[in-house]
């Protein structure tokens, strides 16, 4: 059964404005199912194909004559050589939506895009399954252990693989095949490990010195290896929000993975029993959190808004929203029970900030959800309705 994602009203929206589209995001999150659907007239063709792969490499002109009304080009970063020959078709022919490009490692792509095809290529990216989406497909679980344990993988739901089979695989085909794509990594078994030291330190401030300690690897390894994990949508790092502010603030930025079923996989995590005492509870909610803001955004084609706040005494905002001039600070609680403790140093933020409590938010693991004097208090699976009034 397709499961319908909130991506494809921006992905038809750009076809007709651009004569390229390029769709990125980690591999299995549905992006050749969505392609298809979206876009059935058009021929598929993944250089994922050795033989496939190996004439566009040695004829890219002849390859792509055999396309002249376009097609889907998947995993098109194999096939750097096509770029250049798709930008002179493209001006030629001025026909929007002509060719769809896809690819699951965003910093090849970005960079062949950024050289040839500025200017004429919409950009979008598709996360795993959003809970908006799951709850469309009646996926419906009033337990937010599950949601963090399963993650949000499409085959998980629609061919209901078990989570522990199937994150095992993707690590394992993950780790041999797109690690060594984008690097030549020599020691796959010690990147594992940076892999498993990245997972406990979720939520965490990225302290690049100390990974690289505890690894063994120099930090110019750890900072390369954070920026394959990046370009492979494995994990993303959130920035501080330091705008209007007088006080000294930390510039790290903060650890999160896209989807809290790998990273709970990675943590060794064998069930719901388990996650709920894991000493990463509150890491994993607030990783899901995060995740699901940065999700509506790029399911809209719009680029993540999502920051943190930390000054060097250690008052912290969980995640700062920035919607233009409309600030929206929020606290991240995996407590279930109602505490207006919760709301303290939103509390802290107000007083410097000169921020309006309307506009302070409580997400927690509860399942009420309150207006108090100190700002909302909202429940985890009412954070839907409440990205969608913004």
């Amino acid at each position: 059964m397709i499961i319908n994602r909130n991506l494809s009203e921006s992905l038809l929206e750009m076809s007709k404005k651009y004569p390229v589209v390029s769709l990125t995001g980690p591999r299995q999150s549905g992006k050749t199912t969505l392609l298809k659907h979206i876009f059935p007239e058009k021929e598929y063709v993944s250089l994922e194909d050795p033989d496939i792969r190996l004439f566009a490499q040695k004829d890219p002109k002849g390859f792509l004559s055999n396309y002249e009304k376009g097609a889907i080009l998947d995993e098109i970063q194999r096939v750097p050589e096509l770029f250049s020959y798709i930008q002179t078709i493209v001006d030629k022919q001025n026909v929007m939506g002509m060719f769809i490009l896809s690819g699951s490692q965003n910093f090849l792509l970005s960079e062949y895009i950024t050289q040839t095809l500025a200017g004429r290529i919409a950009v979008l990216k598709l996360l795993p399954l959003s809970y908006n989406e799951l709850k469309n497909h009646q996926v419906v679980s009033s337990s937010i252990e599950e949601y963090l344990f399963k993650g949000a993988y499409p085959a998980i739901y629609d061919r209901e693989i078990n989570p522990i089979q199937f994150y095992s695989n993707y690590l394992q085909t993950y780790v041999e095949r797109d690690v060594r794509q984008l690097k030549n990594i020599s020691d796959l078994s010690l990147f594992v490990k940076f892999l498993k030291l990245c997972a406990g330190r979720i939520g965490q401030l990225l302290n690049m010195s100390s990974l690289a300690n505890d690894c063994g690897i120099s930090v110019n390894t750890v900072k390369s290896w954070i920026s394959i994990l990046e370009a492979s949508y494995i994990l993303f790092l959130q920035h501080p929000y330091h705008k209007n502010f007088n006080k000294r603030l930390v510039k790290m930025p903060k650890l999160y993975f896209y989807d809290t079923g790998l990273a709970s996989s990675i943590l060794g995590i064998e069930n719901t029993k388990q996650l709920s005492s894991h000493y990463l509870i509150g890491g994993l909610f607030e990783n899901y959190i995060i995740s699901e803001l940065i999700k509506n955004r790029f399911n809209k084609g719009l680029n993540s808004n999502t920051y943190f706040w930390r000054d060097s005494k250690g008052h912290e905002v969980d995640c700062v929203l920035e919607y233009g001039d409309k600030i929206i600070p929020i606290e991240i609680k995996s407590g279930k029970t109602i505490s207006l403790e919760y709301f303290k140093n939103l509390k802290y933020w107000k007083n410097i900030s000169s921020c309006s409590s309307d506009n302070a938010m409580v997400i927690y693991g509860g399942n009420k959800t309150l207006n108090t004097k100190e700002g909302t208090l909202l429940s985890w699976n009412q954070l839907n309705e409440f990205i969608n009034n913004l």
